[in-house]
């Protein structure tokens, strides 16, 4: 099989690359079947030289390859026709701004498995970046207290080698006693985000209750899960297979309640459009609101977290949202909710990002993708094939034809 490494084609372009020049060497060593070429890039963060070092074929053109390995959206100018495409397409969940791109890969019978919609057996995701989305989204939300504050300055992700050179800034951070930072979500993007906070020793976890009732000589945080900021409207037991299978009905936020002790709201959670929005423009009015920072890692635009009215860049990542106005303003203001909501953090360490991924890839999607495959993983996140839909993303098809 011929494995061909694309040259990112998407503006603003993305220095992330699905394999790292050892691992590539590492798959060539391992599976003799395979060639791997890499198509020339400038823009990658793992340079030409590095993959030629490592013995991997650097190349103008991938045409001759099987298999294509890409990050973000092809171009749809650049698809080859008639390849294994593997890229995340955002399009499986309707997302108007690519059906023309998925339209175009049907076209061109190209066979496209999303890195997104890769799962186990349990519909468990095998690989992401949320990890890094987590590490930096972190890390951006005390650089984003820093200024806020005045109290110190941390330089910029984006601006560090890699991640063993941004953590070494975090010895910066000073924080008042009795700092309470509060964290939704304990997927991979939470873990990611307390690996963070971990190389902060003065920050010490503790449990939700203590967290609302109790004053500490130190900073703190916590870490919540769903039946934490949430509860049902009638004071009876949560019940999380209820909350799931019908959230609205019978459930309210509760995170008011910790929003009146935290200083700092970090989100990593995973929010269905059916839940309740975690706070709303009226909570964050209240008197006793607190929270003066908010780095919304999972950025959903204008719902769940009511402060996130925009994206931001990674060349400009935090904005100010006035409670009282419901709108942008100056973030250092008395008042104003300093936002941090960039929404391709990986991105700004592209380097580790890229062999924590890499290392997914040959856990998990190599073998199956080689033909051991008994729990039909590449079947099942191929969203098109044969020029038409899979039968597992049929739901497309109004959406394919503009309905």
């Amino acid at each position: 099989m011929k494995i061909g490494i694309i040259r990112e084609g998407k503006t603003p372009p993305d220095k992330r690359v699905p394999l790292s020049p050892e691992q590539c060497e590492q798959i060539l060593n391992d599976y003799p079947q395979v060639e791997l070429y890499v198509q020339k890039s400038e823009i990658r963060k793992f340079k030409d030289v590095e993959y030629e070092r490592a013995g991997i074929a650097v190349v103008d053109s991938v045409e001759h390859c099987d298999v294509l390995l890409g990050v973000k959206e092809v171009p749809k100018d650049e698809l080859i026709p008639n390849k294994k495409y593997f890229f995340f397409s955002h399009t499986f969940k309707k997302q108007p701004y690519n059906r023309d791109l998925l339209q175009a890969v049907i076209d061109k019978n190209i066979q496209l498995i999303d890195w997104e919609v890769i799962t186990n057996a349990k519909g468990q995701r095998l690989i992401a970046f949320g990890k890094y989305a987590g590490i930096v989204g972190c890390y951006n939300g005390f650089l984003t207290y820093g200024k806020k504050s005045k109290s110190f300055d941390l330089k910029p992700a984006h601006e560090c080698e890699d991640r063993e050179e941004m953590e070494a800034q975090l010895v910066n951070v000073k924080l008042p006693a009795n700092f309470k930072i509060v964290l939704t979500g304990k997927g991979r993007v939470g873990g990611g985000a307390i690996e963070t906070i971990s190389c902060m020793p003065q920050i010490k976890e503790v449990e939700p209750a203590d967290f609302l009732s109790k004053k500490f000589d130190g900073p703190v945080y916590t870490v919540l899960n769903v039946d934490d900021y949430n509860r049902t409207k009638d004071g009876s037991e949560f019940v999380r297979k209820e909350f799931y299978a019908n959230p609205a009905e019978n459930y309210e936020s509760a995170f008011m309640d910790y929003a009146k002790v935290a200083d700092m709201y970090i989100a990593c959670h995973y929010w269905d459009n059916k839940a309740p929005f975690i706070f709303t423009r009226d909570d964050a009015k209240d008197k006793d609101w607190n929270i003066k920072v908010v780095a919304d890692v999972s950025c959903d635009i204008d719902c769940a977290v009511a402060s996130t009215i925009k994206p931001s860049t990674i060349a400009d990542p935090i904005y100010g949202y006035n409670p009282q106005t419901e709108s942008e303003d100056d973030f250092m203001k008395d008042g104003v909710i300093a936002v941090m909501a960039v929404d391709n953090l990986p991105c700004e360490l592209p380097k580790d990002a890229s062999v924590d991924f890499g290392e997914m890839f040959l856990e998990h999607v190599l073998e199956p993708l080689l033909g051991n495959d008994p729990h039909q993983i590449i079947e099942r996140a191929s969203e098109t094939k044969n020029g038409k839909l899979t039968s597992h993303f049929a739901y497309l098809q109004d959406y394919l034809e503009g309905k």
